[in-house]
């Protein structure tokens, strides 16, 4: 702790005014506390200085006692409201008829020491009566000392109270309710007039909740109380997913802080949390007042509880750790008249208060008349504890105050009780100078309930006295050490399951280095479309966000689950929803549909003008060639193939489904049979020339006809097979393809299908077979190499198909098998049909028996063997 002059710790006020002050005509008066008769006495500690570690520091005049030579190191003039809260309490019920007539009500004040060495110092003091320390001594002739109110601290309490129960006289503490101080074995005299902070801890959890701070370093006292708040406070953490960076343990009675205690202080500005919480009683504080002034933390955001007001008013420097922070304090309501009684009070209305007299002179560098000291100075008119120095303000009602005032009023409440009841029941020595014994008071302390002016309920009875309501206060430090603690909101608990926080938070203002609300995350916040993946080994707050799987979306913030979309929904580009997916389909509207569409229309009348031309041209010998019948069903075949091809387009139901295979395997396997038949044909011809043979009669016969109908009813069995047991059905793949939902038509049975199309398969290689090894004879109108190029190019469509197909999904795979039909069916009906067609409209002088006769003629020059025309007249008839 920084060290002051000897003038400064003699004096109390500043240097400049030293002038005005004679040192040893002031230190006179000084003395162990402040006194005002009365008929019943109240005792009051209120903690107001430190003296000095070693009195041999301060040069001491030899007309003074010892006593007056431990000076005060440093003044706690916020505190000095504790002692006006006493003198305004009880001048009101000194003045009040109803309350305590005819009686008055005086005070004994102490300092009460924040040092467990010199605690009992004081209380000996009073015990004895006089200015010295006198144990087992009275030295009053009445002792009219009927009640305690002290205890800021846990330690002080417990020192006292050991003092204090031996004369059985009540304690009321005005300090922040401790459990430890509720046992009533270890603890019989003592009270506690501060209600319990059972919702202290859900309201700091509500308050980081509210600004989504989840990564939060815990400063706590280290003491018993301390220690039962943290195990509560981690609890909470727990349940709502808030993490501990760091805890400290703060000393509650050390008073001299080494090397330790300054470097923890200094691990608070590397720490990675934004935001303390700072929890303990005053002397666990003072350490954090330390390193305000020897380390200045910016940045960071404290969260305190309402003891915190003691130790920042007495910041007095330009700047402090502890702006923008937060403070809880319990709801309370304003004193009526107090604050005009803090404007208005003089040192003069108390001359025997000397901590009055050095304060004014303290602020004022002066003193009204009257004064314990004498008038010092000139005093501005105006002159009043409402224009303190900016570091010291008295008129921002503390929670000790207000609990002190309180106190007061709850012996004066008890005393009048116990008095009625004594007048009531005759006891002499009631009317003139009642006699009060200090332990008379207990039976009515321990059920007394009264509602004080203020409007607070007052009782002792702690299953009944509880805080429920808790105002959120702002800690704002402005340039010369002006610092106020702004209300900005307020937590109220009706129950464990109804609590609501309201903060204004255009009223904040943020810590030096923030003009926005700060953060204090681990980790980033994981947005939608992201979820959080725990690190192994930290905190469940330390993550890191990666992006949900593939159908999956996070919709909120720090989702630990990413969702998966319905089957008929996809995730959108940034996975935060889930869109309808697209139904599908090769529609007749589409580009390609309508493309196919056309194209097998066309291929279609096409066909019907190829068959068309060949009925009108059927007499004529190309026509007649080959088997005319043959040629006819082929281009039905045809045309069936290019109209089946239409099932595959549109919108697909159980009827095209069912026809879709099924139609297109019957319609090729009677095109490619008939091929074969009519390539047999041709083979047949050339085999049965010479008379007797059985190829003759195969030829005359038509018994290569027959395989049209033998192959086709293959297929067909393969067919009713096939829809018998397992047959194709409308199908919607929800997978193949991102954002739609595609409708085909599913096979069904994969065995029956490969069954059917294995066998169109083999008959198509059957007749590229036979149409390969007929290609060299001399047909007049080259129909077996038509056939054969017809043949390649069909298989070279279906191999080509395979592969094509099975890389390709959605709509494009069902275009792609329509494309298949109407590029093997337009070969087919190109290779082999196109050359008749040539010469049937282009040549028809090659279409006549003339033409015919020099074919043949020209043939005969070429080739040592040809057809003669009894031969080819037979062809051509069969």
């Amino acid at each position: 702790m920084p060290t002051l002059s000897t003038s400064q710790y003699n004096t109390g006020i500043p240097s400049q005014n030293k002038k005005h002050v004679d040192i040893p005509s002031y230190l006179k008066h000084l003395k162990p506390s402040v006194f005002r008769d009365g008929d019943l006495v109240l005792g009051g500690f209120l903690p107001l200085y430190h003296l000095a570690q070693e009195a041999s520091v301060f040069p001491r005049p030899s007309t003074l006692p010892e006593y007056y030579t431990k000076v005060p190191q440093r003044w706690f003039w916020k505190n000095y409201q504790y002692a006006l809260a006493f003198h305004f309490a009880i001048e009101e019920i000194n003045k009040d008829s109803h309350l305590l007539p005819n009686l008055s009500l005086g005070y004994h004040i102490y300092n009460a020491f924040h040092n467990n060495r010199r605690t009992l110092e004081n209380s000996l003091m009073w015990l004895s009566g006089g200015n010295e320390i006198l144990p087992n001594y009275k030295c009053t002739m009445q002792d009219k000392s009927v009640a305690i109110i002290a205890g800021t601290t846990l330690a002080f309490s417990v020192e006292i109270e050991a003092l204090l129960e031996l004369y059985k006289t009540p304690h009321i503490t005005y300090g922040p309710f401790d459990p430890m101080l509720n046992d009533k074995d270890q603890f019989p005299s003592l009270y506690q007039l501060a209600a319990k902070d059972n919702f202290l801890a859900h309201a700091m959890i509500s308050l980081l909740l509210h600004f989504g701070w989840t990564w939060v370093s815990l400063y706590i006292s280290d003491d018993m109380k301390g220690e039962q708040f943290l195990q509560i406070l981690k609890a909470e953490m727990v349940k709502e997913g808030i993490c501990v960076a760091l805890t400290e343990k703060l000393p509650t009675t050390r008073t001299i802080y080494g090397p330790r205690e300054i470097t923890s202080i200094t691990r608070i500005r590397v720490s990675s949390a934004n935001v303390h919480i700072l929890y303990g009683e005053v002397g666990s504080l003072i350490i954090m007042d330390i390193s305000s002034e020897h380390f200045l933390v910016m940045g960071k955001v404290w969260i305190m509880t309402s003891k915190w007001d003691i130790v920042v008013y007495e910041m007095d420097h330009m700047l402090h750790s502890f702006h923008g922070s937060f403070s809880l304090s319990p709801h309370k309501k304003e004193i009526p008249g107090f604050k005009n009684f803090l404007k208005t009070v003089k040192p003069s209305q108390y001359p025997e208060d000397f901590y009055f007299s050095i304060l004014w002179l303290y602020s004022f560098d002066c003193l009204p008349a009257v004064s314990l000291f004498g008038k010092v100075g000139v005093c501005h008119p105006n002159a009043s504890l409402e224009f303190m120095p900016g570091n010291i303000d008295i008129m921002t009602i503390s929670d000790s105050s207000h609990h002190i005032y309180n106190a007061v009023y709850t012996v004066a409440h008890v005393l009048h009780e116990m008095l009625l009841q004594k007048i009531e029941m005759g006891s002499p020595g009631t009317s003139d100078q009642p006699k009060v014994l200090p332990w008379q008071l207990h039976p009515f302390l321990r059920k007394i309930q009264f509602t004080s002016s203020a409007g607070d309920h007052i009782s002792l009875d702690e299953k009944i006295n509880s805080v429920v309501q808790y105002d959120v206060q702002n800690i704002v430090n402005f340039p010369a050490g002006l610092g106020l603690m702004i209300k900005v909101g307020e937590f109220v608990c009706r129950s464990p399951l109804n609590q609501e926080l309201i903060i204004k938070k255009e009223m904040i203002e943020w810590p030096i280095g923030f003009i926005q609300t700060p953060q204090s995350v681990c980790s980033q916040s994981c947005g939608p479309g992201f979820w959080k993946i725990p690190q192994e080994g930290r905190p469940v707050c330390c993550f890191i966000c990666d992006l949900c799987p593939e159908g999956y979306i996070s919709n909120q913030t720090d989702t630990v689950q990413c969702i998966q979309c319905p089957t008929h929904e996809y995730p959108s580009n940034e996975k935060n929803r889930c869109l309808p997916k697209v139904i599908t389909f090769l529609a007749f509207e589409d580009s390609v549909g309508m493309a196919l569409t056309c194209a097998a229309l066309g291929f279609s009348l096409i066909t019907a003008a190829i068959l068309g031309v060949f009925v009108k041209h059927r007499d004529t010998p190309i026509v007649k060639a080959n088997n005319r019948t043959l040629s006819y069903i082929l281009l039905i075949s045809l045309l069936l193939c290019f109209l089946c091809s239409l099932l595959f387009i549109g919108h697909p139901n159980t009827t095209t489904c069912t026809l879709q295979q099924t139609m297109f395997a019957l319609v090729f396997t009677m095109a490619v049979s008939t091929i074969l038949a009519k390539t047999i044909t041709v083979i047949l011809a050339f085999k049965a020339m010479k008379p007797g043979r059985t190829m003759r009669w195969f030829l005359i016969s038509g018994a290569s006809n027959s395989i049209i109908p033998i192959c086709s009813f293959i297929q067909l069995i393969l067919c009713g097979i096939w829809l018998g047991t397992f047959p194709p059905f409308i199908d919607m793949d929800i997978h193949m393809e991102h954002g739609h939902i595609i409708i085909t038509c599913n096979t069904g049975s994969v065995t029956a299908f490969y069954s059917v199309l294995g066998y169109l398969g083999s008959l198509a290689l059957t007749s590229f077979i036979v149409a390969f090894l007929a290609r060299k004879l001399p047909d007049t109108f080259n129909e077996a190499k038509f056939l054969t190029f017809s043949m390649v190019v069909f298989c070279s469509v279906w191999l080509t198909f395979l592969p094509v197909y099975h890389s390709t999904k959605g709509k494009i795979m069902v275009a792609v098998e329509v494309f298949s039909i109407l590029a093997s069916s337009a070969g087919l009906l190109g290779c082999i049909f196109t050359p008749k067609c040539y010469i049937i409209l282009i040549r028809p002088d090659k279409n006549s028996w003339k033409g015919l006769k020099n074919t043949i003629a020209s043939r005969e020059n070429r080739h040592t063997e040809g057809l003669t025309h009894k031969s080819l007249s037979r062809i051509c008839h069969h």
